[in-house]
């Protein structure tokens, strides 16, 4: 395979094991589409366990090493693999476009936060040693270290694939882990085999990144319960993530888990009508709905509930629809898959079902979902009550604060959620009264800052990525004590 070639129709053939491009082990592939066409483009490798086994070892065999390695010069490398991704910032959005019906401005904006994930990592420290004496026994101190807690394992998923892969791998390998990463079957380049390929060309150590392709069904549960993991960072379903915890729990490797949401955005009647439609409308719509941070569910004051709609509406049908690999001007691409698609749609009829008005959309052509909006609604309805993870805008009334309030936190979910309201007093408070690891004043929930800690509450994930939080769950305390003079045992005479 050759490293140099980062083109939808280049080789994507082969797995990459200890710095080597490697068959699998079997002929199986996968095949890769562009959902926008429902086209076949190129095909991967369809791992087996054995390939995964390899790669762990590989991984294993490569980390004391690589641990061991200077600080200066893991960040010298991990700096090479930031200016890999600027050098082909054109090839890389091309294959967003391409493999994950990415919009231009949706792949521009996925490449600045995954450039961010390095330049994160890069400014990544542990905790320095700490020195602490002991009351509770004379003459001894404790030394407090903190090292890499060796092999992470990656599982990413289709939505943000390469976002959400490097903001895990990144500041595992800066810290001195070595990683094997598993990205989703529907986007196996972008979120894997890509940045194989670019840490190839920064000069990454053998055995440090391994990437394995292949379907969860068939390699999913050795790839989470192989002993030499130490941490398994899996993206995706609630459901999935409660599987990965325990099969993770099996081994004792700590899950970090960023799992389902269901993000209310409320709409005050002190709210900015203009300014609330708008964000609204881009918490909504953005990449399709496809983020689990986006809006699932607009609470509106009953006072703004007609206007809001009315201008929803109209932001909705002002998007330009169309293949993102073929045009630039395009703002909302296809869904992923068939079964997201099918999903959405009964998630809109079974709401209809209930009593809900359709104000704009319903339907689907091929993956193409329309911008949907729904007016009188309640919390109970098919599209409110799921985590619909598309360009559904389900509109749900509310009288005062409180009422808010229990509607926002009437989920299981606890991901992201925003609030309108001029009065920055009264939005804090309700902020303070929202179950979720994430609250956005004035804005709208779609947000990410890798200088704050992100993740979820409830059934929506353990653990935080970026800055210290990350680092939290990539190394591990380390206590050795000294002890200066003989101590009494108190046994012996």
């Amino acid at each position: 395979m050759s490293t140099h070639e980062l083109e939808p129709t280049a080789d994507w053939s082969q797995l990459y094991i200890d710095g080597e491009w490697c068959d699998a082990s079997s002929d199986e592939t996968i095949a890769v589409e562009n959902p926008s066409k429902r086209e076949a483009f190129t095909s991967v490798p369809a791992a087996s366990e054995a390939d995964v086994d390899a790669a762990y070892e590989a991984a294993e065999a490569a980390q004391p090493a690589w641990a061991e390695t200077p600080r200066d010069e893991r960040t010298e490398i991990v700096q090479n693999l930031r200016s890999q991704l600027n050098d082909h910032y054109d090839e890389i959005t091309t294959l967003l476009a391409t493999e994950a019906g990415t919009p231009s401005y949706r792949a521009t904006a996925e490449f600045a936060t995954a450039t961010g994930d390095v330049e994160m990592a890069l400014n990544l420290e542990a905790p320095d040693e700490e020195v602490r004496q002991s009351p509770s026994i004379p003459d001894k101190d404790n030394h407090v270290i903190y090292e890499p807690v060796g092999v992470v394992g990656i599982i990413s998923p289709w939505n943000f694939p390469l976002h959400l892969s490097l903001r895990a791998l990144a500041p595992a390998i800066a810290l001195g882990n070595t990683v094997v990463l598993k990205p989703a079957t529907d986007t196996p380049i972008t979120g894997g085999l890509l940045i194989a390929k670019l840490c190839e060309l920064a000069g990454v150590p053998d055995g440090v990144v391994n990437v394995v392709t292949g379907r969860g069904s068939a390699i999913g549960d050795r790839f989470v319960e192989h002993p030499a993991a130490r941490v398994i960072s899996f993206t995706g379903s609630t459901a999935v993530g409660k599987d990965v915890a325990g099969q993770a729990g099996r081994t004792l490797a700590q899950p970090a888990l960023e799992l389902g949401g269901n993000a209310p955005f409320i709409v005050t009647d002190e709210a900015d009508l203009e300014k609330a439609a708008r964000a609204g409308a881009f918490g909504s719509f953005f990449h399709q709905g496809q983020v689990c941070i986006s809006i699932n569910r607009h609470l509106v004051h009953e006072s703004l509930y007609d206007e809001y709609v009315d201008l929803l509406v109209e932001h909705a049908r002002s998007l330009t629809v169309g293949d993102p690999s073929e045009d630039d001007r395009v703002t909302f691409g296809p869904v992923q898959n068939e079964a997201q698609r099918d999903d959405l749609i009964e998630y809109v009829e079974a709401t209809l079902e209930a009593g809900a008005t359709l104000e704009t959309g319903g339907d689907a052509e091929g993956l193409f979902v329309e911008p949907t909006v729904l007016s009188g609604c309640t919390n109970e309805m098919a599209a409110a009550c799921n985590e619909h993870f598309g360009p559904i805008a389900p509109v749900i009334p509310f009288s005062d604060d409180q009422e808010a309030l229990e509607l926002a936190n009437d989920t299981e979910y606890g991901l992201s959620a925003a609030i309108q309201c001029e009065d920055e007093t009264r939005a804090r408070e309700l902020a303070d009264g929202i179950d979720a690891g994430m609250v956005h004043i004035n804005d709208q929930p779609i947000n990410e800052d890798h200088n704050a800690p992100f993740g979820g509450v409830k059934q929506s994930g353990l653990g935080r990525y970026h800055g210290e939080w990350i680092v939290d769950e990539l190394t591990e305390p380390k206590w050795i004590s000294v002890q200066h003079d003989e101590r009494d045992y108190l046994i012996f005479e």
